[in-house]
């Protein structure tokens, strides 16, 4: 069996002793890097036991152990700001940067919820109009649109067949009674004023009610003016009397779709997901000492895992007279559970620090000093 190496209980950590040097520059981590792989070995066993791992090995792990920490972190700043990153440049480091909240792609979202609900929005709405013929009820505007040269698909958003409004015929007793009172009255644009008009002194309720019972009565007794619309085919009821000037508003599709990829401008380029927002590797100098405790113990646990590595292996080492067997299932078993608790531990940490949380906690801070409050007596005042 090949001589396995044994961790000679120092070490003398130089640039280049990592696998990636992402620290190697950092003094504050070059002098940490000794005392941490100290550190795991002495918890590992060391010097009562072998502990057959070198000193790159710790080294590995230290660098693997800060790296996690910087992912975490900057993985739950991400995950708490996205709405604020997503469109910045890529060019601009955001590692040390306070992020404040923008609403910005609030509004650009908000801005497409708005073109639906005819709120408001960013796509131009557009208006035509095509001639009713008697008696016809169907009507393709997708052949209009053809007609019109407008390119692509359209979508028709409301239609304006209406029945006459209410008011008209509230002013007007004689409307409908083929006097041809109303039209005299929409001939000379009377208004609001009929020639066969009383004026009384009444209430606004008694007017609005009238009118919802003229609007009730069309709804119930007579043929109700209303469409439908499938696939931009319009159905009109009831059948035109007579040929008319019908309009409409409609969206064109390709105008809805251009929102929705957006091309950056940046030479850099913007970010477009997670996996862009350009944070960096942490500066191990700038980890409190929080956060360097747990970049120890999560290195302990790597150490644990690679040294169970090493010891799978070989399930038995030969001893005088005997075999030794070797604990590489229980190194692994615990390493695994051990990176699992640090990591879980963290992410529950990051959780409660983030703006929701800290909310929640004000607001039931506020809510019990309020009930503290309560139950202290107001001081009497003798004049």
């Amino acid at each position: 069996m090949a001589e396995i190496q044994i961790w000679n209980g120092s070490s003398n950590f130089n640039s280049g002793s990592t696998p990636f040097g992402f620290y190697d520059t950092d003094i504050t981590f070059k002098a940490d890097a000794d005392k941490v792989a100290r550190f795991c070995a002495t918890r590992l066993g060391y010097p009562l036991m072998d502990v057959e791992l070198q000193s790159g090995s710790f080294y590995a792990c230290f660098e693997e152990a800060v790296t996690t920490y910087g992912n975490e972190v900057f993985q739950y700043k991400v995950r708490e700001n996205y709405l604020s990153l997503e469109g910045i440049s890529k060019a601009t480091p955001v590692n040390g940067k306070i992020i404040e909240p923008s609403l910005q792609r609030i509004v650009e979202i908000a801005n497409t919820y708005g073109t639906e609900a005819e709120v408001g929005g960013n796509i131009t709405k557009h208006t035509g109009s095509l001639y009713l013929s008697q008696s016809v009820q169907e009507y393709d505007l997708n052949d209009w649109a053809v007609k019109e040269g407008i390119t692509g698909s359209i979508e028709v958003r409301k239609v304006y067949y209406e029945a006459p409004p209410a008011i008209q015929r509230y002013f007007d007793p004689y409307v409908g009674t083929g006097t041809g009172v109303q039209s005299l009255m929409d001939a000379f644009d009377f208004g609001s004023m009929s020639p066969g008009i009383n004026f009384m002194m009444m209430p606004v309720s008694y007017d609005v009610a009238l009118l919802q019972g003229i609007e009730f009565n069309d709804q119930i007794r007579r043929s109700h003016y209303s469409f439908e619309l499938t696939n931009n085919r319009l159905k009109i009821f009831p059948l035109p009397k007579e040929d008319r000037k019908l309009r409409f508003d409609y969206y064109k599709i390709d105008d809805k779709r251009a929102g929705v990829l957006r091309e950056s401008n940046d030479p850099a380029g913007t970010v477009t997901n997670v996996g862009e927002v350009p944070y960096e590797n942490p500066t191990y100098a700038d980890i409190n000492s929080i956060g360097r405790e747990w970049i120890f113990r999560y290195t302990l646990a790597l150490s644990k895992e690679v040294l169970a590595y090493v010891r799978g292996k070989y399930t038995t080492v030969p001893v005088p007279g005997s075999e030794a067997t070797l604990n590489q299932q229980d190194l692994l078993t615990d390493a695994r559970i051990e990176k699992e608790r640090l990591l879980t531990e963290l992410r529950d940490m990051l959780d409660q620090t983030s703006r929701q949380s800290q909310l929640e906690r004000k607001a039931n801070e506020g809510d019990s000093m309020k009930k503290i409050q309560g139950d202290v007596p107001m001081v009497i005042y003798v004049g």
